[in-house]
């Protein structure tokens, strides 16, 4: 009788030892690992394609990249088990969603673990080269003076050129109006056109207009300098202080994935971005390398929430 209890302990002991094995990732992976992003040639799609044969060469797991439409996308890995083979990359539409519209059927904290904000691209404050104005300064107090003259462009509601207008109309107090336009190319060529005064695209779209002369370039929009917008002042430190608005790309696994995975996976991600072939390709497609921990993405998406959460509700802004 001790002796069969003996064996049953130890076959017991040794499954809780498989188990804390998979949890701390050290049979991890054995399959291939599914990364869900939306259209290709979009930005998730970009980035999923740039981390996956690194990963792929990491792990020694096939990365595949299953390109969804952007809801799909959200959908299936928030109902994929939590277990490190389905992941997700979306940008800060993905967390502001549920803001902009009533029945989204996930939630962005309950129903994933963030693993990083992989990289961001920031804004750029751009307007016609006929509008009289040199600084931020100066546009703001262009717009005071002439209230509802000036238009700024932008395309899907929601997307970040669009709440980059809306944050800089509130911190400044200024009233510019929004013309509407298909998505960030046509509204760009729209301003190239004369047909509005200003938008907030992010640099990628930015900043080869700029170079042409074809549009000018006022500041730039993150928190501090920006590489891919070389040598334009900040909004906050030229007239708006405390104003940033930049355009992230984050990646997640589903909720109660278990924190050892979340972690190997960030490891393994921060890795294959801060190779130099990689962190240049990605320049070149105008974004930078960020790369912070879970928490400190966790902790960004909050505080992106709270901030953006207060403008779209005092402006009332709702998809149509």
């Amino acid at each position: 009788m001790r002796l069969t209890r003996f064996i049953a302990w130890m076959f017991t002991a040794g499954l809780m030892v498989l188990g804390a094995d998979v949890v701390s990732g050290q049979t991890y992976p054995n399959k291939p690992i599914r990364i869900m992003a939306t259209q290709p040639g979009g930005l998730t799609d970009i980035v999923a394609r740039l981390i996956a044969p690194g990963l792929t060469a990491n792990l020694g797991q096939q990365i595949v990249v299953d390109n969804r439409g952007a809801l799909i996308a959200v959908e299936i890995a928030a109902k994929a088990p939590p277990d490190g083979y389905t992941l997700l990359v979306n940008g800060s539409a993905f967390w502001l969603l549920p803001l902009l519209r009533d029945n989204v059927s996930w939630d962005p904290v309950r129903d994933f673990a963030p693993i990083t904000m992989a990289v961001r691209s920031p804004s750029v404050l751009v307007v016609h080269p006929s509008v009289p104005v040199k600084s931020v300064a100066d546009l703001i107090a262009l717009a005071k003076a002439r209230p509802g003259a000036l238009n700024y462009a932008a395309g899907t509601i929601g997307a970040t050129p669009h709440l980059a207008a809306e944050l800089f109309k509130a911190m400044a107090g200024v009233n510019i109006v929004r013309v509407a336009y298909k998505g960030t190319g046509p509204a760009v060529n729209a301003l190239i056109a004369g047909e509005v005064q200003l938008s907030f695209p992010n640099a990628g779209s930015a900043m080869p207009h700029v170079k042409s002369g074809r549009l000018k370039a006022l500041a730039v929009c993150s928190a501090q300098p920006s590489d891919l917008a070389p040598g334009l002042p900040t909004v906050a430190a030229t007239g708006l202080p405390g104003y940033e608005s930049v355009s992230p790309q984050g990646i997640w696994a589903p909720a109660r994935t278990p924190a050892a995975l979340v972690n190997r996976l960030n490891a393994e991600i921060l890795r294959v971005m801060r190779t130099t072939e990689v962190r240049e390709r990605l320049f070149n497609t105008g974004l930078e390398v960020v790369g912070n921990t879970p928490q400190e993405f966790a902790v960004a998406i909050k505080s992106d929430v709270a901030r953006m959460g207060k403008v779209i509700k005092e402006v009332g802004i709702r998809e149509e």
